[in-house]
């Protein structure tokens, strides 16, 4: 009985796990190789249905804060969908991946320019990808996004981050700057994609000058588009600054539209 009972509790808890990060929506899963991947349906019809791309897709990613964003981008009939390779961060091995996954999507009858939204360390998933596919690109999102690989990745997480490039910290220190998404950024201007991101001042997690800002700067001297609207005295944090963002939100609508 006490097995039996042991059995139910871990089945209820796996359920619980499955769908914990799917707000209050169940979403159609389905699998993509070794990757889970998830799509919340916006209710379009046809062909080049609109869509949002979102970045961290993990276990828990994304998760309750993200409603907001959720509700409004659906009742626009914008769907939301992402893939999970569990801590890649942005090497040529998870970026093949996720292109498989873009194709998946388009032959869903999505959208072949979907707008990337990359959370934190999903910035420099969705950043590394957009570089490698400027014409695939509708519009660059972010929230306190990582961009940079010497910024988090080399300071504070470089163990997955060698673990996802399968080198070791001397081999890939010699070779970072021609995989940092941050030098690649030439190919998204001359694809006038837009950029719309939202950081705090005072993210000690992700620095503002180290990610968001270098981005910007280099970004708008190349001729590209690229807003950011600063949270002030905000650091990695979840608050209505970085999830319930208007400008963010109408930025991704308009831009699906288009």
């Amino acid at each position: 009985m006490i097995k039996r009972i042991f059995l139910l509790l871990s089945v209820l808890a796996g359920i619980h796990t499955a769908y914990a990060h799917r707000l209050a929506f169940r979403p159609l899963e389905f699998q993509l190789g070794e990757s889970k991947c998830f799509l919340l349906e916006g209710n379009a019809t046809g062909q080049d249905k609109p869509w949002v791309w979102y970045a961290p897709t993990l276990p828990r990613h994304p998760d309750p804060s993200h409603t907001w964003y959720v509700d409004r981008l659906l009742a626009k009939g914008v769907s939301l969908a992402g893939c999970d390779q569990g801590e890649v961060r942005g090497s040529p091995k998870s970026v093949e991946v996720f292109t498989k996954f873009y194709h998946e999507m388009v032959r869903r009858g999505y959208s072949e320019k979907p707008i990337l939204l990359g959370q934190s360390r999903g910035g420099l998933m969705m950043l590394s990808w957009a570089v490698r596919n400027p014409k695939r690109v509708g519009a660059f999102a972010g929230i306190y996004p990582v961009l940079n690989l010497r910024s988090w990745p080399m300071k504070r997480n470089l163990g997955p981050t060698l673990a996802d490039f399968g080198l070791d910290q001397d081999a890939f220190s010699g070779v970072v700057d021609q995989h940092n998404p941050i030098n690649h950024l030439a190919g998204l201007a001359k694809a006038k994609v837009p950029m719309c991101i939202v950081h705090g001042d005072s993210d000690l997690v992700v620095p503002l000058k180290e990610n968001s800002a270098i981005v910007a700067d280099r970004y708008r001297k190349l001729g590209g588009d690229a807003k950011i609207e600063v949270v002030p005295g905000k650091g990695h944090q979840v608050v209505d600054g970085f999830f319930k963002s208007t400008e963010l939100i109408e930025f991704m609508i308009k831009r699906s539209a288009q």
